[in-house]
């Protein structure tokens, strides 16, 4: 995965560098820092972030797809975002996610990490139904559930 500067991002995204400085220094893109202290933009950064320069209809479908797969849930309220953090310890683990400017952090258990594949960098939705918050990664479909059998005694 090749990584750019800032500087060719910008050219690539059409934006001006100061813009794309901007975006890097208050979250809204996310990159990776070299020794130095200087910041590296990864392709898939840029597919993601002229994904969301598309036309409105088109990104509609999309993100209408997206919520196809947790059409079974009746929560509504999904926030969209990226996982910045996952911390798994024992049989918890802790995901941070950013939406937007704001950090939301859920405790889930290290199983259903590794079954979600829930890595750093990658999009995730935030779903709150009362009391709770559950997360999902954006675009996969619903996992089917196995039911255990009663047993007779």
């Amino acid at each position: 995965m090749p990584l750019l500067t800032v500087r060719v991002a910008a050219e690539r995204l059409g934006v001006a560098y100061s813009t794309l400085k901007r975006w890097v220094h208050t979250g809204h893109v996310r990159t990776t820092r070299t020794e130095g202290g200087h910041h590296r933009i990864a392709e898939a950064e840029i597919d993601r972030l002229t994904a969301r320069q598309q036309p409105v209809g088109q990104r509609r479908l999309r993100e209408t797809d997206d919520d196809e797969s947790l059409a079974g849930l009746s929560a509504r309220n999904r926030l969209r975002g990226f996982i910045e953090e996952v911390r798994v310890d024992g049989l918890l683990a802790q995901v941070r996610i950013r939406v937007g400017d704001q950090s939301l952090t859920a405790v889930i258990t290290a199983d259903a990490v590794h079954a979600l594949k829930f890595r750093r960098g990658e999009d995730a939705l935030a779903i709150i139904k009362s009391t709770e918050i559950m997360i999902a990664r954006a675009g996969v479909a619903a996992i089917g559930k196995k039911r255990k059998r009663k047993r007779s005694r």
